[in-house]
């Protein structure tokens, strides 16, 4: 049981025995009420010790040893595994915070405007733009269920449409941030955004393997159709991810981004 949660829940489902085997025991040996049956287990785990209320048998007196050694390290594990649970949960929010940082320092310098640029490229792009015309009022099953659509979506790349020496300048320029953002430790827990720089990161390899972006054959353009397309479909899905954060903790930002929305044809960052 590596995870904290687990131990937790195990924990203080034998602590919740321990005690229920204190209050019946001590009913039952010692002639008590429930109430003080209820109290005299609750003193003992906790080794308070008032001694109004005490074992008089030799059996009451064994389950008052076993309440003892049972319950107080169950009663402990249960308190550290609540503080660390709880300082767990503080460190991952941190961490998804400073993912999403970094995610918008991507999308803000290079994944929108690549977006823009491959856009008109993408084919059935009208069922894309679509469905990802992101609106103020969505909710997070919105954001989910444009996730599984186009997850679902089986578009291509017409390769011939893209200006692949655009494309490779965009990159081109924006390559020491790509090296950055891959060294950065945090993103060692966020496989899907990390398999989107390595997406780009390979596209800008092929486009810059290449003196010439003239007469290439066309099993190579379809090489490269591949590469943009894997880019695209990645992009897409962490673009609504981050989107969906921006929604949830930052409504201003999640406002303007709306307004310049990548992938609207009418997009302006005028309030209107």
């Amino acid at each position: 049981m590596s995870s904290p949660a687990l131990r937790l829940k195990f924990y203080i489902i034998f602590l919740a025995l321990v005690l229920t085997t204190g209050v019946v025991g001590f009913i039952i040996l010692e002639g008590l009420t429930p109430l003080d049956s209820i109290y005299l287990t609750i003193v003992t785990i906790s080794t308070v010790g008032y001694g109004d209320i005490t074992a008089k048998t030799d059996a009451g007196k064994v389950l008052g040893i076993f309440v003892i050694l049972a319950g107080v390290g169950t009663f402990i594990f249960v308190a550290i595994n609540s503080i660390e649970l709880t300082l767990g949960r503080k460190e991952a929010i941190e961490r998804t915070r400073k993912v999403n940082m970094i995610v918008g320092v991507f999308f803000s310098e290079a994944g929108t405007p690549l977006i823009r640029k491959l856009r008109g490229s993408i084919t059935g792009s009208e069922l894309l733009n679509t469905t990802l015309l992101v609106q103020p009022e969505w909710t997070e099953k919105d954001f989910l269920d444009a996730k599984t659509n186009m997850k679902a979506l089986n578009f291509e790349i017409d390769i011939h449409t893209v200006d692949l020496l655009e494309i490779h300048q965009l990159l081109r320029g924006k390559r020491t941030l790509f090296v950055q953002l891959l060294q950065h430790p945090v993103l060692f827990e966020h496989e899907a955004f990390t398999d989107l720089l390595n997406a780009v990161f390979h596209l800008e390899d092929e486009l810059s393997a290449r003196e010439d972006f003239g007469g290439l054959p066309e099993s190579d353009l379809n090489h490269l159709a591949g590469d943009t397309k894997r880019v695209v479909s990645l992009i897409v899905i962490q673009w609504l991810d981050y989107m969906l954060h921006l929604k949830t903790n930052y409504p201003y930002l999640f406002s303007l981004a709306v307004r310049t929305n990548p992938f609207s044809n009418t997009s302006s960052p005028v309030v209107r």
